[in-house]
């Protein structure tokens, strides 16, 4: 297993990897997420992939076949008078391919974010976890993320 930048020849695999995010969120609050959506065009992730600002980390088997992904963005605030000007790096989206899990892979993406940050002089890193996705949770907190703030919510 080896991380590499996406490239566009993993597009229809990203595709099929965000589907299945897709029907986590969908499970969790189809209030919010239809069924079957799809979040990006084919001209939108050529154009996330084409952004220096928006690496997208790509875990590939032995046959450069992409198994599992990180979406992330480089995020930097500057001259707010009440923020420092840390640079972050923003986990958008982390999927492994359902048939792969289990296997560290999830794990090998988070590693190589972690250092992906670092070589580029970030702060710290940062993602969002839904509520009601437990094992996401369970998951990001064996790595060592803690809660950074809370989202809150009241449906009217």
């Amino acid at each position: 297993m080896t991380v590499r930048l996406a490239q566009t020849k993993d597009i229809p695999r990203i595709h099929a990897l965000l589907r299945q995010v897709e029907e986590v969120h969908h499970r969790i609050r189809p209030d919010l997420f239809r069924d079957g959506g799809s979040k990006y065009t084919d001209g939108e992730l050529a154009a996330i992939l084409a952004d220096d600002s928006r690496p997208i980390l790509a875990a590939v088997d032995g046959d450069d076949r992409l198994v599992g992904y990180a979406f992330c963005i480089l995020q930097q605030q500057k001259g707010s008078t009440v923020m420092t000007d840390v640079k972050t790096l923003y986990i958008d989206d982390l999927c492994v391919d359902e048939a792969m899990r289990g296997q560290h892979i999830g794990r090998t993406l988070y590693d190589a974010a972690v250092q992906y940050a670092k070589d580029h002089g970030c702060y710290n890193l940062t993602l969002n976890v839904w509520a009601g996705n437990d094992s996401a949770k369970r998951f990001y907190e064996s790595c060592g993320l803690r809660p950074l703030k809370y989202g809150m919510e009241t449906i009217l």
